[in-house]
């Protein structure tokens, strides 16, 4: 009987009060994310726009923004464009960092700068998501489903779609505060999380049809493809580190490593790569209206599953896997540290060889990490590609979703080990 009592009272994690609240926040806000998904702009004939996303652009790019946007840019909602605004003004934003002295100065004033540079990039949202609900909407008026005058359904259409964008970026921070992970990315997840139970039809539909080989490689290979991105995703390079006598900060240890992961910039290089290709082929629906050849030819080039758009997209991961990782992790940043505090990497000399050593260990996992991140995006529009079965569940989905999860389960660990620790220190 006092067995029983113990372990019924053994603290669980959902006893901790602020894990709790964390939780029941991040629930409500996916809730209210998918009620947004499904309130329609005003003026649109909800069934002729669904026959039409269905008969044109649902193979396309528009349909892998339809994914990231959970549903929301089939039913032409609120929510119909999505994060991507928010995110391609962060793009630009952290290149003209870099670039512009005043922003570089500015990011290093501390607090005041970083809200400023909030800021800006809140108002390059603004910009960039009226560009392109100016766009949407006149795709929309293409397709001969709306019901309301031209100019009242622009007005309308405008206001509700940057609106929607605004309230997105704004509860992706509220859940970055106040509940679990990062809420960008949980957001994008539970769109990509949405059309699984579409995908799943897809492919049985496949298999009913007779094409069961094709089926079970497109199965297959994505079973494999998340063994393979928890591997990557787990793989560390450990650069040993010595400490010198006097400065040892390891009780007792004279010696520790400093872990390098394979893969630094995260999901950022597609999710980037995504927003950026996205612009061109919402152009290129709008520009389905005029009958100009070379536009056509032009913008066919960034079309979802065609030979020029994995070429582009392969270069834009790459570049941004080089990008973000130069920006988030600065070997003469890291060289400084060690040496301040006693620390130094074996037959390697503290100061500038240090940072020459860690800039070309950095290099090459960067190399390495862009060339596992593009293979495991491109793999699956490869199977498409030559198969025909129009499985949005690819790679870019696949990396977000793993890499996601498994952050997700990083910050629940922590939870978890916070809580342990204060039940040891309640004991004390």
């Amino acid at each position: 009987m006092p067995n029983n009592l113990s372990l019924s009272n053994k603290p669980t994690l959902w006893n901790n009060l602020d894990f709790r609240r964390r939780v029941v926040f991040l629930l409500c806000a996916l809730i209210v994310f998918r009620i947004g998904v499904h309130v329609p702009v005003p003026g649109v004939d909800a069934a002729g726009l669904a026959r039409s996303y269905s008969n044109s652009s649902g193979s396309g790019i528009l349909g892998l923004l339809n994914m990231f946007s959970g549903g929301a840019l089939e039913r032409f909602s609120i929510f119909a464009i999505g994060i991507m605004p928010y995110i391609s003004a962060s793009i630009i934003m952290q290149l003209a960092v870099e670039v512009i002295p005043k922003l570089k100065e500015l990011k290093k004033e501390g607090d005041v700068g970083r809200k400023a540079i909030t800021k800006y990039t809140r108002i390059g949202t603004v910009i960039l998501a009226t560009v392109q609900s100016l766009f949407a909407a006149s795709v929309v008026i293409q397709q001969g489903v709306v019901v309301i005058d031209r100019i009242e359904f622009y007005i309308s259409a405008i206001s509700c779609l940057v609106g929607g964008t605004l309230f997105l970026m704004w509860l992706g921070e509220q859940i970055t505060e106040r509940g679990i992970g990062n809420g960008i990315s949980l957001l994008i997840t539970a769109g990509i999380v949405s059309t699984f139970p579409v995908s799943a039809i897809q492919i049985v539909e496949a298999i009913s049809r007779g094409d069961v080989v094709k089926s079970l490689l497109i199965v297959l290979s994505i079973l494999a493809l998340i063994v393979a991105i928890v591997f990557f995703e787990s793989a560390l390079r450990k650069i040993p580190v010595n400490y010198a006598r006097g400065q040892n900060l390891n009780y007792g240890n004279s010696s520790t490593h400093i872990p390098l992961k394979l893969n630094m910039s995260g999901v950022i290089p597609p999710i980037f790569a995504s927003s950026l290709i996205a612009f061109p082929a919402l152009v290129s629906s709008w520009a389905e209206g005029f009958n100009s050849r070379l536009i056509t030819r032009f913008l066919s080039l960034f079309q979802h599953g065609t030979l020029s758009y994995m070429l582009l997209f392969s270069i834009l991961v790459v570049f941004f896997c080089f990008f973000y990782t130069a920006l988030v992790f600065s070997p003469k940043e890291m060289a400084d540290n060690l040496k301040k505090s006693g620390a130094f990497i074996p037959s390697i000399r503290p100061g500038e060889k240090t940072a020459y050593y860690l800039e070309q260990v950095v290099l090459k996992l960067t190399f390495w990490g862009a060339i596992y991140i593009t293979l495991v995006c491109l793999i699956p529009e490869v199977f498409t590609y030559f198969s025909n079965i129009q499985v949005y569940i690819g790679g870019t989905s696949l990396l977000i979703l793993v890499v996601v999860t498994m952050d997700f389960m990083v910050q629940i660990s922590s939870y978890r080990m916070t809580q342990q620790y204060e039940v040891l220190t309640t004991k004390k």
